[in-house]
């Protein structure tokens, strides 16, 4: 049975259409999707993720812990509330998976990881937890809601009820400002500024009240899938899985190989794939002929070889079909894709399309 979050009766108020998402009861849209997403690329837009799991880390041996079980290096956090992406890696260096860790204190670091892999995440981390007196606390009654949109911040902060906003206000990209039994990130998942807001789960529905009223228009699945993809962001279980490793993800920025001596969980394996090359990459697709591009539709290179589409799309912003793929890193600037048993041309491109709502 799908499990609710918190603001389940919210989302009917509001008019969301519900749907089974990794085991949860969640909004794929409240009415148009389009209209939701171009509501964050224009305004301002707010997503339910209380769904993702949010873990506390704490004690005296936590960055030894963390360097070990990270393939990023929680090292380079100096400053409280400094937030950094990772990938967890097996041994052989597949994707378990991709999350945020926020440095609290020496002792004390967050976590916010996927919903969809909850269960192998927290068995993986109990597992590696003991043999550095780490406590895991998962906190089970906060939710967490994200404002996004070029003016998320604005009108966030008129509804905030805490004390620290003017800390808020002033808050770099990629950090987060703790509040007492509020956490405020200055993060998101849509390629647009805004907040990602973890508060008790008692306060989630008023706060989206206030919000809605303020004019952050409620967003669903749908749009937030279009938007990241626009964004160039990566989804766990199709654009990176167990079976791929960071390098072939286009996720080699998120891996600290210095310090040399640091050894972190799938270290050696993704080091013997890089000093023997890989080859694969992923690239941005923009379609250059009429269709949509959906995940795992073939992508032909001529004279080089064949990949697959990973994640594919209809570009609200750009109004064009889009896709990240998995290609022969010998591609070039063009390629074919597959699409009921016709080859259309596509073009290659960085896997970034739109940024701060600009097409890239």
């Amino acid at each position: 049975m799908s499990q609710k979050t918190v603001l389940y009766d919210k989302h009917v108020e509001y008019g969301g259409k519900m749907v089974d998402f990794a085991g949860w009861q969640m909004p794929v849209n409240y009415g148009s999707q389009m209209d939701e997403h171009h509501q964050v690329r224009q305004d301002a837009g707010m997503f339910d993720v209380s769904h993702m799991t949010i873990v506390d880390l704490k004690g005296d041996r936590v960055k030894d812990f963390l360097r070990y079980l990270l393939a990023n290096d929680v090292a380079k956090l100096k400053e409280p509330g400094k937030a950094l992406y990772s990938c967890m890696l097996r041994e052989d260096g597949g994707v378990i998976d991709d999350l945020i860790v926020y440095y609290m204190n020496d002792s004390w670091y967050r976590m916010v990881v996927n919903a969809g892999t909850h269960d192998k995440d927290m068995a993986w981390i109990n597992q590696q937890a003991p043999n550095f007196d780490v406590d895991v606390n998962e906190r089970a009654n906060v939710a967490m809601i994200a404002v996004q949109g070029p003016k998320a911040i604005e009108k966030a902060i008129s509804v905030l009820p805490v004390d620290e906003v003017e800390a808020v206000a002033e808050m770099k990209r990629f950090f987060g400002v703790d509040c007492g039994e509020w956490f405020i990130g200055r993060t998101g998942y849509t390629g647009e500024d805004g907040f990602e807001i973890m508060l008790p789960e008692s306060e989630a529905p008023a706060l989206w009240d206030k919000l809605a009223h303020a004019g952050v228009k409620p967003c669903g699945l749908g749009a937030r899938d279009t938007l990241r993809l626009e964004a160039g962001m990566n989804l766990y279980g199709a654009d990176m899985t167990e079976e791929t490793s960071p390098l072939i993800s286009g996720l080699g920025w998120t891996i600290a190989w210095e310090p040399e001596d640091r050894d972190f969980i799938g270290r050696a394996a993704i080091q013997q794939e890089r000093e023997q090359g890989v080859s694969q990459k992923i690239v941005g697709l923009i379609l250059e002929e009429r269709g949509i591009l959906r995940g795992h539709q073939k992508v032909v290179v001529e004279n080089v070889g064949e990949g697959e589409i990973t994640s594919g799309t209809f570009s609200p912003t750009l109004k064009q079909s889009i896709a990240l793929a998995r290609v022969p890193v010998q591609t070039g600037d063009h390629c074919q894709v597959e699409i009921r048993g016709k080859l259309l041309n596509a073009r290659v491109v960085k896997p970034v399309f739109v940024r701060d709502g600009q097409a890239v």
